[in-house]
């Protein structure tokens, strides 16, 4: 197949390469209709009974994720002065396209009573900041008394104060948000640069508006390095341009083919699909120097630049493709997830990893067939004095020390199993934002004086209509209010209660001391004034469902983190709301929220990463069975890439990073780039074993010398292009990139020591008819007379008249 396969591309070159012009042509028109998406939480299915709860719970009571906050903490803002910029300030927020609506400080309305209407009113406070000093102290005082609004606007303590914005969701989930994002920037920038006081920002758009501008900052940063680095290192390699242009144009190529991929199948970059393309660079390039060192090796063979290039193809063709197999499985099998971001990442960076196979075994043979010969200069590298110490000093040993090898890395993983043993899983809402940025800086802000801005929603079903406004059940969601109010991890709790203390406190003129519930005695006078209040419908809306059977308590969580706040949900708040609402009062208590939500979808997206591992771990075992049918062989060639993995873990166990969605996916990605190497090697060896008349001490060191260099050169690349991705400013892509990169440099170790050591120790080299490989039937495995099928001569005739035709154009 690939003897066919090397003269096809050889003969029919230049409409190959027509043909691959025209198809990147296709791919970049389609680049300009491609969109960032605005959505970094939906990874819950739909069908998952909390996520229906909380779909439920939105059309019921409206959205829990559109409230941005803006907070401060300055005693000058209590001047006369700074004040009035306070206000202004608040009602040009309102004027903000996409705003719906502003509360803050200078805006703040009291209920107050109207006995001829028998109705509260909403009133201003401040209907005009006065000039004097004392007059202003005077209406501040007003405004602590609303304890309505203690802990949520103000923080009595240290003065603190914040400004909630509620969003359009729309805006919010569409292209416009960063003009949104801006024009609010714009506004709260010129209150503080004529303050000088400090601006904190959060909240859900906020946080993900911050994360959608970087991932578009980041593929572009990524794409760049990813290209630099791999040029720089194909040219420390070569010692060629023209091993690092062509090259580059292969990755144009696919970078090109992946992003329009994106387009064709209706997806949108996410924090995922934005790291396809330079992850498409960084496995892209290992092709391209298996490819161009196999060349060379050929070439300084024969010395017939057109003999050289169908070998190739013929030679290493097949293992090629089955490398890129391989490492395209540890994407693809994402596709058996039951999540859409995952699922996406998958598909598209599996199908281009197939694409660049397909790319690189067309351009490479095509445009350097066009090109002058290699210059000895050029063949340098095939005689690297340095990388021939470095591979005969692995060959000695391996022969001389293979059972230490094998107890040193039996030690090893013995010790990164008990790491492995610590290791735990932990997720926050915030959790790539590096610590010292002002997002996470702001965020301590807010819990610092206002115990967190992460929304969680508690539902009360009293089980029956109306049945919210039974004084007892009244009475005991008051009680849990008030003991979640004491959590330093929530903030106090707004609900119907908040609303029913508020309207006591104003029946008695605005005391603060009459803010609690009415009495059974102070309902039948209190109840006209709420029925008469123009405010009641929007509050029932708000916080009551139609038939007044449920009511939400909304409140306010600290980032704490996934294990903290399955302890606290579990350990602290249920056992209350046992406490309070036994199954004999048939009242349900549920809780919910985006906070919840995205917490369960990182434990999910943990599970689907484990399940994936394991098929990539099948996958290629059946395709290491279809390839060399022998089991002792598939064990051995799975062994020194299961210890990269089981290392990796244990450092992380070790060093404290947690398992989450990040750094649970490098698994099953570097175990399909990994056993690349294991391929090529295995494959070379089984070849030489035939040359070597079964000689397995011989075969191994012929073996370990000839794909030794390109395992070392495509190990360096896959290291320093993971690496990059540690300038990313997103914790989870640095984690990505470190430990991706570390496992692979130990896979180059484990595939270049641990692999022949253990084929020395435990292969015999004989095989049965029926063990013989599938690997044998194909074109690597020749003799020397075989070059003689492939007609170069013709090759070149045809070359020539392919130039006479053009030149007869």
């Amino acid at each position: 197949m690939f003897e066919f396969l090397s003269y096809f591309i050889l003969r029919y070159r230049l409409y190959l390469l027509i043909a691959v012009a025209l198809v990147t042509a296709f791919f970049a028109a389609q680049i300009p209709r491609l969109e960032l998406s605005y959505d970094f939480t939906q990874v819950v299915p739909p069908e998952d009974p909390d996520m229906i709860f909380l779909q439920n719970f939105k059309d019921e009571f409206g959205e829990d994720g559109n409230i941005l906050v803006i907070g401060m903490q300055d005693s000058s803002l209590y001047t006369p002065t700074n004040f009035r910029r306070y206000l202004y300030m608040s009602q040009e927020m309102q004027k903000v396209r996409g705003v719906q609506a502003v509360l803050s400080l200078p805006l703040l309305p009291r209920l107050e009573r109207n006995d001829s209407l028998r109705s509260f009113e909403p009133k201003p406070i401040f209907t005009e900041v006065p000039d004097s000093q004392a007059q202003l102290d005077s209406l501040l005082q007003v405004a602590l008394d609303q304890r309505i609004y203690s802990r949520q606007l103000i923080n009595p303590a240290n003065g603190a104060t914040l400004m909630v914005l509620t969003v359009d969701m729309d805006v919010i989930s569409s292209p416009d948000r960063q003009r949104l994002m801006d024009d609010i920037l714009m506004v709260s920038g010129l209150f503080e640069e004529n303050t000088g006081i400090k601006m904190h920002y959060a909240g859900v758009p906020f946080v993900r508006s911050v994360m959608s501008g970087k991932v578009q900052q980041e593929l572009k940063l990524f794409l760049l390095l990813s290209v630099v680095v791999t040029a720089i290192i194909l040219f420390a390699f070569f010692r060629s341009l023209k091993a690092v242009a062509f090259p580059m144009v292969v990755i144009i190529v696919m970078i090109i083919w992946s992003l329009g991929t994106l387009v064709l199948f209706g997806y949108k970059i996410t924090l995922l699909t934005g790291l396809i393309p330079p992850i498409i660079v960084v496995i892209g390039i290992p092709n391209c120097i298996y490819l161009l060192n196999k060349y060379h090796q050929e070439f300084a063979k024969t010395g017939d630049q057109m003999k050289a290039l169908s070998h190739i193809v013929r030679r290493i063709g097949f293992v090629t493709l089955i490398t890129n197999f391989t490492t395209a499985i540890g994407f693809l099998v994402l596709m058996t997830t039951d999540i859409r971001v995952l699922k996406e990442f998958g598909i598209v960076a599996g199908l281009n990893i197939l694409a660049t196979f397909v790319v690189s075994l067309i351009l490479i043979p095509a445009i350097f067939s066009y090109l002058p010969a290699p210059a000895p200069r050029h063949l340098k590298h095939l005689e690297s004095r340095r990388l021939d110490r470095i591979l005969t000093a692995f060959d000695v040993m391996v022969h001389r020390h293979r059972y230490r090898i094998m107890a040193f890395t039996a030690a090893v993983v013995a010790v990164s199993l008990a790491g492995l043993l610590q290791i735990r899983s932990n997720a926050y809402m915030v959790d790539d934002i590096p610590e010292k940025s002002d997002v996470k800086q702001d965020l301590a802000f807010f819990e610092r004086n206002f115990g967190g801005v992460m929304p969680m929603e508690i539902v009360v079903d009293t089980g029956r209509p109306r049945g919210v406004m039974n004084l007892n059940t009244l009475r005991q969601v008051d009680s849990l209010q008030q003991f979640l109010a004491l959590q330093k991890e929530f903030s106090p709790p707004v609900s119907l209660i908040s609303f029913l203390k508020a309207s006591r406190q104003a029946f008695y003129r605005g005391n603060p001391a009459f803010y609690e519930l009415p009495t059974s005695r102070e309902r039948a006078f209190l109840l006209p004034y709420l029925q008469n209040n123009p405010d009641a419908a929007r509050l029932s809306t708000a916080f009551i469902d139609s038939t007044g059977q449920k009511m939400r308590l909304s409140l306010k969580v600290s980032d704490i983190g996934s294990l903290r706040m399955d302890s606290l949900i579990s350990n602290v708040v249920q056992p209350q709301v046992n406490s309070l609402f036994p199954d004999s009062l048939g009242i349900d208590v549920a809780i919910t929220g985006t906070t919840l939500l995205f917490i369960k979808g990182n434990q999910y997206l943990i599970q689907n990463l484990k399940s994936s591992l394991l098929i990539a771990i099948v996958i290629i075992a059946m395709i290491m069975a279809l390839l060399f049918r022998n089991g002792r062989m598939i064990l051995i060639s799975l062994i020194p890439n299961m210890v990269p993995l089981i290392v990796t873990a244990g450092l992380m166990g070790f060093f404290g990073v947690p398992l989450k969605p990040s750094t649970a996916l490098i698994f099953s990605i570097a175990f399909g780039i990994s056993v690349d190497d294991s391929i090529h090697f295995l494959a070379k060896y089984r070849q030489e074993l035939i040359n070597q008349r079964f000689f397995v001490a011989k075969a191994i060191s012929v073996s370990l010398r000839e794909t030794g260099s390109s395992m070392i050169y495509t190990s360096i690349v896959l290291f320093f292009g993971f690496v990059i991705f540690a300038f990313s400013e997103f914790g989870g892509t640095v984690a990505l990139g470190m430990l991706t990169s570390t496992t692979l440099l130990l896979a180059m170790f484990t595939n270049l020591l641990l692999l022949p050591a253990l084929l020395l120790a435990f292969d015999s080299g004989k095989y049965e008819r029926d063990e013989m490989a599938l690997i044998e039937h194909y074109d690597e495995f020749y003799v020397e007379t075989e070059d003689e099928e492939i007609d170069v001569k013709q090759l070149k005739v045809d070359d020539d008249a392919d130039n006479d035709q053009t030149s007869g154009k």
